[in-house]
């Protein structure tokens, strides 16, 4: 069992072995390459904990983007966080109170939030527990749509407020775990489509699909700008009978205003995550839609 001295100087045990790059950053104090990490740009809900002992210490409501390369947050679990100064002479350390595994450093005055404090951790410093925030269970909602090429439509989903995470993927059709190859060659029946998990303090599901009908062209019924073909057809899944009735009631107010909406209405059925590539894929090119575009319709 790994033993590693906290910032006391008193040992402590721990459960989790750590990886030889984990080994770096955290026992002896290196830095991640900047925009690597897998928390950088994370939303979900919940605690995030430390690597090596599984303490809590930070809660997800605390960390904002700052656009630095690493995870943000402007504030810590009372007494998780210890400041030491860092031998450079210039910053502060921070590390778990707990273990003393290394996490990052913490900065102050520039601004970013009220609390005017910036912790500046990496992400192979950390585990995260998420729908949990100090033990308490935090619900959310989800709502799978399906309006054309699922990069831009997530795109614009990751955007809006109360959006916790999304997903791209599959569904609609019979083949079990697709691959983006079958589905384009028109045999499973999918379509191209986003999960997207929200807090409904936040935001409703009616402001989700408003949103979807606003993002795509809902009276094509072809495809979506220039993505011909079924597996970019205009779709609401619902998951519940309130979830169909939103919708439907969106459909007939956009009818009322002169459109031929084509999108169908249809019972959830099991979503399949799209290959890793896909997800977020202008945040990770750069890149910006080319047949998505908001319209105010409503």
């Amino acid at each position: 069992m790994s033993v590693i001295s906290n910032s006391n100087g008193q040992s402590a045990s721990h459960r989790n072995a750590l990886t030889a790059e984990e080994k770096r950053v955290i026992i002896d104090k290196g830095t991640e390459r900047p925009f690597t990490g897998k928390f950088t740009d994370y939303k979900e809900k919940g605690t995030y904990t430390c690597k090596y002992c599984d303490a809590p210490l930070y809660l997800s409501d605390s960390k904002f983007d700052s656009h630095c390369g690493w995870p943000s947050f402007d504030d810590e679990i009372p007494g998780a966080i210890k400041r030491i100064p860092d031998p450079d002479g210039s910053r502060t350390e921070i590390v778990c109170a707990n273990c003393g595994a290394h996490l990052g450093h913490v900065f102050t005055g520039e601004g970013f939030t009220s609390k005017n404090t910036r912790h500046c951790v990496n992400s192979i410093s950390l585990n995260f527990k998420p729908g949990q925030t100090m033990g308490k269970e935090v619900k959310t909602e989800t709502a799978i749509f399906a309006g054309g090429c699922f990069w831009g439509v997530q795109h614009y989903f990751d955007k809006a407020p109360g959006v916790l995470k999304s997903e791209v993927g599959y569904t609609g059709g019979t083949k079990a775990n697709p691959t983006y190859r079958e589905v384009c060659s028109h045999t499973t029946g999918h379509v191209e489509a986003i999960k997207v998990t929200y807090d409904p303090t936040k935001t409703s599901y009616e402001s989700m699909a408003k949103l979807f009908f606003e993002i795509h062209d809902p009276t094509q019924t072809n495809g979506q700008g220039p993505d011909l073909g079924p597996q970019y057809l205009s779709e609401v899944f619902y998951a519940d009978e309130n979830q169909k009735a939103i919708a439907e009631k969106l459909i007939s107010i956009l009818t009322a205003k002169g459109l031929k909406v084509a999108t169908k209405v249809k019972p959830a059925v099991t979503f399949w995550p799209a290959e890793e590539y896909h997800q977020e894929y202008y945040q990770k090119t750069g890149g910006a839609p080319y047949c998505h575009v908001y319209t105010k319709r409503f």
